[in-house]
């Protein structure tokens, strides 16, 4: 396949997206106005706040906020949706089962690789300081230790956690229970099946030689047809909608559960990409299974918590749907800025540069919706609310993370921090910052939900949130400035090489101390994931119920 084949495929899925555009306009699925953004709450509902991993006080403190925002206030003390709209509640509740199987299948998968992956990260951060450190079994060596680590984050961790919360908010944004769950429920033992039989040939040292597409290409099939079967539920349940309007966040989850097995069979179809195209194809997928793949789920989670958390819309859901279509527009040739200066053709570096730089409109439009919504509704919601917590984060991290792209791409820029540390930063920056931090919160608002019952232990939120959020600030931050530092050693012709290692050691060592508090905040995620999951610990009341009252038990 030449480059012109890929460019002439890239342009008749761009023509079929827009008549799919043109189509929806038609059908009246894209809709602008403020009864749109609405659409996420049953009548009655709005105005009340959800957060089913808060305590009884949180969420009553959460509801008087949302009442002095509201221009119909609603008393903290009010009689919950669950009261006011018995039959709403109902629908929500069989909106939510049906999706519990295909969840909780994902989503605790995810837990046992994203505290696998976290393991194999830190020995190969620590390798990095001293080489010496567990070289005795070839599995260990910072090659495939490293490889293993970035897998069984990426395919693992982040995109069977996106999967599941997929899956569990596709009923409710549709309004009607999940249609052939069974299917996701078998993606996720391929999907299983795929990631650790790849990331076993990965220390047996048996790779496709890619960076992000190191499985070997044979076992990559499961993980393709894993993802295919994920995708039938979507298309199931859009058939089953209840509802007239698709709110952002399906326009979000429908293209990645759409991008992704076009993204991952294009790139690991065996011998057809070679030498230049090869490498053009690489970081085309590897940086388009973020954009593409990873980014939509995260924003179209954060569009639907944020709001369902604060009980009030988001701040311009037009804007919602300009980011939607500029990401899908912009994004997919972005990922060659990372070949600037190779013997790729300079037309396409220049395309590349160019669609990193215009990536700002979306990201604006995303920023501003996030940003304003959080501060319409009052930033001191944070303090009681453990998901948006989290999430805005996440969400604020996904606007810087974003604007460091566009500028990485400038090739006066590029040239500095192109082969150091300062790019690992920013790939942590995307994945764990903006993407990681949004799942997170999205978890904790999903498994009381899921499971029927509360989380057990409040507190260890509160150490999970900080463990994470300090552990990464000193990783990246520490990591920026040790990458800049040997950019600026690399690019003087007057040091030897070795000045830009040596340079890095101070840093290197605060990012395994930074990563180190990461893994602690993971395995208390993971302890308190499980405690749940087998109905340990303290017993309290039933499921959170939605609005200011206290929960009674069920």
């Amino acid at each position: 396949m030449t480059i012109g084949a890929l460019l002439a495929l890239s342009f008749l899925i761009s023509v079929l997206g827009l008549f799919l555009f043109i189509w929806a306009l038609g059908q009246g699925l894209m809709r602008a106005g403020p009864e749109a953004a609405q659409i996420i709450f049953e009548s009655g509902e709005a105005g009340q706040v959800e957060e089913p991993a808060g305590s009884d006080a949180q969420r009553m403190a959460l509801q008087e906020l949302a009442s002095l925002r509201s221009e119909e206030p609603v008393p903290a003390t009010a009689v919950g949706f669950h009261f006011a709209n018995p039959k709403g509640f109902a629908a929500r509740e069989a909106q939510d089962s049906s999706s519990r199987g295909a969840a909780f299948a994902f989503l605790s998968s995810s837990i046992v690789w994203l505290v696998l992956g976290s393991v194999a990260g830190l020995i190969a951060s620590q390798k990095l300081t001293s080489p010496d450190f567990l070289t005795d079994y070839a599995w260990l060596t910072f090659g495939r230790i490293r490889t293993a680590h970035l897998n069984m984050v990426v395919y693992g961790w982040a995109s069977m956690a996106g999967l599941g919360i997929s899956l569990w908010m596709l009923p409710r944004l549709l309004k009607t229970p999940l249609v052939g769950g069974r299917f996701a429920i078998a993606g996720a033992g391929l999907w299983n099946a795929g990631v650790a039989a790849g990331v076993t040939a990965i220390l047996a040292g048996w790779t496709d030689g890619m960076q992000w597409l190191e499985i070997p290409w044979q076992i990559g099939i499961l993980i393709a047809v894993g993802g295919a079967l994920c995708a039938v539920p979507l298309f199931l349940t859009l058939v089953q909608r209840k509802v007239e309007h698709l709110y952002v966040s399906v326009w979000y989850l429908s293209a990645a559960l759409l991008w992704f097995p076009i993204l991952y069979v294009v790139a690991k179809v065996p011998y057809v990409h070679f030498g230049v195209e090869q490498a053009i194809v690489n970081w085309w997928f590897a940086h388009n299974v973020l954009g593409l793949w990873l980014t939509p789920i995260g924003l179209g989670a954060a569009y639907y918590f944020i709001a369902k958390v604060l009980g009030r819309p988001i701040y311009s859901y037009g804007l919602s749907l300009v980011g939607f279509w500029a990401l899908a527009m912009f994004y997919s040739q972005a990922g060659i800025h990372h070949l600037l200066g190779s013997a790729v053709p300079a037309w396409v570096q220049s395309v590349s540069v160019v669609q990193s730089v215009m990536m700002i409109i979306p990201v604006l439009a995303v920023g501003i919706n996030h940003h304003m919504t959080v501060i319409s509704g009052r930033v001191s919601a944070l303090r009681y609310s453990p998901t948006l917590r989290f999430v805005v984060l996440g969400s604020v991290l996904y606007t810087l993370v974003s604007l460091q792209g566009a500028h990485e791409a400038l090739p006066f820029f590029n040239r500095l921090v192109h082969f150091t540390q300062y790019k690992v930063a920013h790939a942590h920056l995307g994945l764990y910052g903006f993407y990681s931090m949004i799942m997170f919160g999205s978890i904790y608002f999903v498994m009381p939900r899921v499971l029927d019952r509360e989380w057990p232990y409040p507190k260890l939120i509160t150490w999970h949130f900080w463990l994470v959020a300090v552990g990464f600030g000193i990783y990246f931050v520490f990591l920026t400035v040790g990458g800049v530092l040997q950019g600026v050693d690399l690019l003087d012709p007057n040091k030897p090489f070795m000045d830009s290692v040596t340079v890095l050691r101070p840093y290197l060592m605060a990012r395994t101390f930074g990563g180190l508090l990461m893994v602690a905040g993971h395995l208390i995620f993971a302890y308190h994931f499980f405690a749940m999951a087998l109905d340990r610990g303290p017993v309290r009341t039933g499921q959170a119920y939605i609005g200011g009252v206290p929960t009674t038990g069920r």
